[in-house]
């Protein structure tokens, strides 16, 4: 897949990112093959813009930020964040890459340890770093609270006692606590009520304009995504198969997968009419991936070349990019 640049010198960069799972079968447990969880991704971010990421349950969303982040070992492939190779890094040099390398994460009270305070839960980055004493710790809480929508008054409370809107923003706290440059926002409001997921997207955008930040933005629905993103990226079976600026994706789709993710997307007035393109089947095994185009088995305009060849990623002059044989 070719690799998609922006600029010159962009701040992450993602080279043939793959990762694979092997399975063991028989008396003797013997490998007999891989889940392709990523299988080859290719793209970069620049400073201060937000990469959305979509697709279905088990595309492998979350497996790529979870190894941009280095929280998983990719089995090929390099992560390059600021100028500098991840891979290879011993554990002192990725723990200070790390600072500059947050997550927000899908369940705001799965990812919040509730034994611990919340002033605890926000200082706990810039106690593990050392970057803040004690005298000005409670105050850099006091800031990072205020920040995100919340009051010094809550600090001595645990996460039990806040909604999920709220435990959101603390999580958010958290991670802008060491002041980073890119943060992955792993389906960071799909376990929100849509009014909560406007007040946090909302807040994201102001915190990007704030603190000069960079998002790669993984979730569900286009709806969502376009809302926050500056170019969106769709994936299926662990590669990504169209990649254009926001605008572009929604108004001249090129591939029949996001075509049929925009169909899926409500309409905003009930005399309004779209057609509904249903694929049929499940998303394949990527333990056992299709020949030839991944997508084959549900495309509603396969021919026999997608079911023998593999569509090269191909990226016109205006950047927008797709891997099918019949892209217009």
């Amino acid at each position: 897949m070719s690799s998609i640049i922006i600029d010159e010198h962009p701040l992450l960069e993602v080279k043939d990112l793959k990762k694979y799972y092997p399975f063991k079968q028989g008396l003797f447990s013997k490998e007999t093959g891989y889940v392709r969880a990523v299988d080859g991704l290719s793209f970069s971010v620049k400073r201060g813009e937000t990469l959305g990421i979509v697709g279905e349950s088990g595309c492998g969303k979350s497996t790529a930020g979870q190894m941009i982040l280095q929280l998983l070992e990719p089995t090929e492939g390099e992560v390059w964040f600021d100028q500098r190779k991840l891979s290879g890094l011993d554990s002192n040099e990725i723990r200070k890459v790390r600072r500059d390398l947050q997550v927000i994460f899908q369940d705001p009270y799965a990812s919040l340890n509730p034994r611990m305070k919340i002033e605890d839960i926000i200082a706990e980055p810039l106690r593990i770093h050392g970057v803040s004493n004690k005298d000005q710790l409670r105050n850099t809480v006091i800031e990072l609270m205020e920040v995100v929508g919340l009051s010094e008054h809550q600090m001595n409370r645990y996460p039990h006692e806040f909604s999920g809107g709220q435990r959101q923003r603390v999580g958010i706290a958290r991670a802008l606590a060491l002041k980073p440059k890119l943060i992955v926002c792993d389906e960071a409001v799909s376990a929100l009520d849509v009014s909560i997921q406007a007040q946090i997207l909302n807040l994201l955008k102001k915190l990007q304009k704030e603190y000069q930040l960079t998002y790669i933005f993984i979730a569900h629905g286009l709806a969502t995504v376009k809302f926050i993103s500056e170019r969106i990226a769709v994936m299926y079976l662990g590669k990504i198969v169209e990649l254009a600026h926001r605008d572009e994706l929604f108004s001249n789709p090129k591939h029949p997968y996001t075509q049929s993710l925009l169909s899926a997307i409500p309409v905003s007035h009930p005399k309004e009419k779209k057609e509904r393109i249903i694929l049929q089947g499940d998303l394949p095994n990527p333990a056992n991936p299709p020949g030839g185009c991944s997508f084959h088995t549900r495309c509603p305009i396969a021919k026999d070349i997608c079911r023998s060849q593999t569509p090269q990623f191909e990226i016109n002059v205006s950047g927008h990019g797709v891997a099918c044989h019949f892209a217009i």
